[in-house]
């Protein structure tokens, strides 16, 4: 009798599947912080827009229009300085603009917010808008003004918004001709601003009063 051949059927084992763990590196290096990555720093880690503005208690509004640094090179590398543009208004008619440099951006600020106090000048400004057209240059920067109705807002770039802003219009047209270089827009947005006069201030440097129904 030949001999039997035993068939044996395979072991059937009870594997659990393991979901195979993700290294890090197979998303490309980033980390699992949502969509903006970084935490919300803009493209490699630069300082978002360097325009800020706080009210102090002193009732200045206080506004920093560029921040601009520098290096100088020494033996042992590069040393770093900065330089702030900072406009200071309080609202009313008075407004100025300073230059502060330093070490650091927020001394640079400082300084520069100093400085601006320290130049406040008083501007003509009739109800909530200026109280006619001026055009003003400085450098290549030319600026133009032009008086708006109520309600109309601040039609102008970042740079003169700021200046006429913190001198306390709310209505105004404005175009900005020639050099977009913020330090001469803001100068010759001031000498604009400087340049306003009032019917009454005019008819009074004439030697002629005018009648109380008709004053600005």
């Amino acid at each position: 009798m030949a001999d039997e051949i035993k068939v044996e059927a395979p072991k059937t084992d009870v594997v659990t599947s393991v979901a195979p763990s993700v290294p890090p590196s197979s998303h490309g290096g980033r980390s699992d912080r949502g969509p903006r990555g970084d935490q919300g720093r803009g493209p490699r880690g630069r300082r978002r827009g360097a325009e800020q503005s706080e009210d102090r208690d002193s009732g200045f509004t206080e506004k920093t229009l560029f921040i601009n640094r520098s290096a100088k090179v020494v033996k042992g590398g590069r040393r770093f300085s900065f330089s702030a543009l900072v406009v200071v208004g309080d609202r009313q008619g008075r407004v100025g603009i300073g230059l502060g440099k330093g070490a650091e951006v927020s001394d640079a600020i400082r300084k520069g917010g100093d400085n601006a106090k320290a130049r406040l000048l008083s501007v003509s400004i009739k109800d909530s808008t200026i109280p006619h057209e001026v055009l003003a240059e400085f450098d290549g920067a030319r600026v133009l003004l032009r008086p708006a109705s109520p309600g109309t807002g601040l039609i102008c770039g970042k740079t003169v918004r700021a200046v006429v802003e913190s001198a306390g219009v709310r209505d105004i047209l404005s175009k900005s001709l020639g050099s977009k270089n913020p330090a001469n827009v803001a100068k010759a947005t001031l000498d604009a601003l400087l340049k306003l006069r009032l019917r009454a201030e005019i008819l009074k440097t004439r030697g002629i009063t005018p009648r109380s129904s008709k004053v600005d």
